[in-house]
């Protein structure tokens, strides 16, 4: 019903307007032109003296009186067809850059043309695009703005392409020149395209030999208004919308990120690294084609050394703010440029390992306060945490200190861990190569497991005893480091002896108690053991202590070292027996 309503509706408004404009009303109209859903009650005299295809289409016909003309397929629609029957009457209209186009192509559709009428609606129109419409840089955009629902006549016209060509000279001479504020106008205008002509514009502004920073402007404005949800927005407000993956929206902006990301300048340090930081988070975000995902991290990997800790948080967090959401395009990221300083070392003939860049010195500060933003995060793994901190190399860090905080806010975020854990997040940085202040933090430290404590307690007590300057320390720190892990190794024995020391002393209390009767069983059992009796002997308490007293070698690294004595000259046939007595 309400369809109904709708088309009688605009039944009437068209023939209310077509009735303010025709020849006269005394003459009956002998024809009814539709056009979707609009009609037109008209003459043919009138039509076929300026269309040579309404003509052809009276001649051809069955009907010995052909009364309606089926126009739905004209392009432009109801809204041009009466322009173009208001030029057959003769009325006057006004051609603008907006309906030109339109016009043109209607014109084609009508054969218009002056070859068939002099002064026709094709020349008209001709006229206008030539010496109006693609005059100016803002005209040329608007043409091909309404070129958009004219396709394929357009193209066949050469609109298009005029449009373009127009458009790509005005805006290099633009660029260069600019004739107004800001400097940047024209990107504006531009972005008002769809995608598929914002396409051409830009290839042809590539083949003209346009400057990639010029390139990159006008994309950089077309992605922040068709993509504004996602690459300017980071309240979350947009990209949170109850939007599943598949529905249209997504869809719409999946095929335009990727079609965007397949328009950027050869040339990879074009474009601010942010903005291909907000690529990439939204790339991830609409679930993008991998090759439109490791485009963006090659570009940022490029430029690495330029990033912040901003831009890597962008790339990790949802855009609420509230968890993490991709660490695995940060880690590529950070390798892809250690690959490239690796490759430089190597055809520079450098050791990459001893001496790094300046670039791979800012890019490992950078990635340890990036590390300590991040630790607070429950769900960050500590394989996760691991794998992006050893992606720099040992030496690009010359002190420790902020991977050290980066360590320490996650052990406090993470309180749970044991000690293994704990020392399994410790493993990536090195506690010889903290400065004094932070060694003075890890000593009091009780997150950190007992191994880094020593560390930083026995590099200091080593320093004051042989009062070396803080800068030359470097590489007694390297020496040292061995030394101290068998110290750590020393003192674990200590303590499983002093365990064990306890517990046999426990025990001899326990038999001194329990009288005669105990002392009874206990030779009973030393005597049933000493006999040759079947099955082999079972281990006892006192040979459990003998064993650990045999592996703990007090001498060990010290001046009574005997591991290196030769065994020329010693006679071990015969041992002597000696007398093990505990008091």
């Amino acid at each position: 019903m309400a369809s109904s309503v709708k088309g009688n509706s605009r039944l009437s408004i068209a023939m209310e307007r077509t009735g303010q404009w025709i020849i006269s009303q005394e003459i009956p109209s002998d024809v009814m032109v539709e056009v979707g859903e609009a009609n037109f009650s008209l003459h043919k005299f009138m039509l076929v003296a300026k269309s040579n295809h309404i003509r052809k289409l009276v001649l051809e016909s069955t009907e010995p009186d052909l009364t309606r003309i089926n126009l739905s397929d004209i392009p432009g629609g109801p809204e041009t067809f009466e322009k173009a029957a208001k030029f057959c009457y003769g009325v006057n209209f006004e051609i603008t850059i907006q309906n030109v186009a339109a016009l043109r192509c209607a014109a084609e559709y009508l054969e218009m043309t002056d070859k068939y009428c002099d002064n026709n609606l094709t020349g008209r129109t001709e006229d206008f695009l030539t010496q109006v419409a693609l005059s100016s840089l803002s005209g040329a955009i608007v043409v091909l703005k309404s070129c958009e629902e004219l396709l394929p006549i357009a193209e066949d016209l050469k609109i298009v392409q005029r449009c373009v060509d127009v458009a790509t000279s005005k805006a290099s001479i633009e660029a260069s020149f600019p004739s107004r504020t800001p400097t940047n106008w024209w990107t504006e205008e531009l972005a008002i395209l769809d995608i598929e002509f914002f396409g051409r514009f830009i290839a042809a502004m590539k083949l003209r030999g346009a400057k990639s920073l010029i390139v990159a402007s006008a994309i950089i404005t077309y992605a922040e208004k068709w993509l504004r949800d996602l690459v300017r927005d980071h309240s979350g407000t947009g990209a949170n919308a109850a939007f599943s993956d598949d529905s249209d929206l997504r869809i719409r902006q999946r095929e335009l990120l990727e079609a965007i990301v397949s328009l950027l300048p050869s040339e990879k340090a074009a474009l601010p690294i942010n903005f291909l930081c907000c690529l990439l988070r939204s790339a991830t975000f609409v679930k993008a084609s991998s090759a439109c995902k490791t485009e963006l991290e090659k570009r940022i990997s490029v430029i690495l050394e330029h990033v912040t800790v901003d831009d890597l948080l962008v790339l990790s967090f949802t855009y609420d703010g509230e968890r993490l959401f991709d660490l695995e395009s940060v880690r590529k990221i950070i390798s892809g440029f250690v690959e490239k300083e690796k490759s430089v070392a190597v055809f520079n003939a450098g050791d990459f390992r001893e001496v790094c860049s300046a670039a791979m010195v800012r890019v490992a500060k950078t990635v340890d306060a990036y590390l300590g933003e991040i630790a607070p995060c429950v769900d960050l793994s500590i394989s996760k945490f691991n794998g992006i901190a050893n992606l720099v190399p040992k030496g690009a860090r010359k002190v420790d200190d902020d991977l050290y905080r980066a360590v320490d806010i996650y052990l406090k975020a993470h309180p749970n861990l044991d000690e293994i854990e704990r020392e399994k997040v410790c493993s990536v940085m090195d506690a010889l190569k903290l400065s004094y202040e932070a060694r003075v933090h890890a000593s009091q430290n009780k997150r950190l497991p007992v191994q880094i404590v020593l560390h930083a307690l026995y590099y200091d007590q080593l320093k004051l005893r042989s009062g070396v300057d803080e800068n030359d320390t470097m590489q007694d720190a390297v020496t040292t480091r061995s030394q101290v892990q068998q110290d750590v190794s020393l003192a674990r024995e200590n303590e499983s002896l002093r365990t064990e020391l306890l517990r046999m002393k426990m025990y001899i209390t326990d038999l001194q108690k329990s009288g005669p009767a105990a002392k009874g069983s206990l030779g009973a059992a030393t005597t049933s053991s000493g006999k040759g009796g079947g099955g082999p002997r079972k281990g006892t308490f006192f040979s459990s202590v003998s064993k650990k007293l045999g592996k703990l070698n007090p001498f060990k690294q010290g001046s009574k070292d005997t591991s290196n004595i030769m065994d020329e000259g010693v006679d071990i046939t015969k041992p002597r027996r000696r007398r093990f007595s505990i008091s």
